[in-house]
């Protein structure tokens, strides 16, 4: 598994908030650059049958079986194209290691309180309940994820 060191910058969290980029069908999405463990392109994932629809399966990452969460699956979009490669987001919550399978993975930004809104009335439901916030950028909507109940409703499935 070829593995991308993610390089941080002491973050103030008094200071506007820094995230982690990444896109999925097309939307722009983020996470706390502080919950970020690792970026990388994984070379095979274990299918887990019988698990939950969102759990894409397993990896190995140095040692630690770390579970993979397909973002299409879990926010009801169309699956990729076969052969189109993804990339993992790896974060930590409450211990446990998982790694958000993505399309593509962006930039680290760090983005003014000024720029947040609270989620819009018509954001989707499935949405709603993982989003902490959107914010306007250059990039179009970034929908900030929150972590904790990203995993928790995956984890609950």
């Amino acid at each position: 598994m070829s593995t991308d060191t993610l390089v941080r910058s002491t973050v103030d969290t008094e200071s506007d908030p820094a995230f982690v980029t990444f896109t999925v069908a097309g939307q722009l999405f983020g996470v706390p650059v502080t919950r970020v463990q690792d970026i990388l392109t994984p070379d095979a994932i274990a299918p887990v049958p019988g698990g939950p629809k969102q759990v894409r399966g397993l990896i190995n990452l140095r040692g630690r079986i770390v579970t993979v969460i397909d973002m299409r699956t879990h926010l009801s979009l169309p699956r990729a194209d076969a052969g189109q490669p993804g990339m993992c987001v790896t974060i930590e919550s409450r211990g446990d290691f998982y790694t958000l399978f993505v399309d593509s993975v962006g930039d680290v930004i760090t983005l003014p309180r000024s720029l947040r809104e609270g989620n819009p009335a018509t954001l989707d439901q499935v949405w709603r309940d993982v989003a902490d916030a959107v914010y306007r950028t250059d990039q179009g909507l970034l929908v900030a994820l929150h972590v904790d109940r990203l995993l928790a409703i995956e984890t609950a499935a």
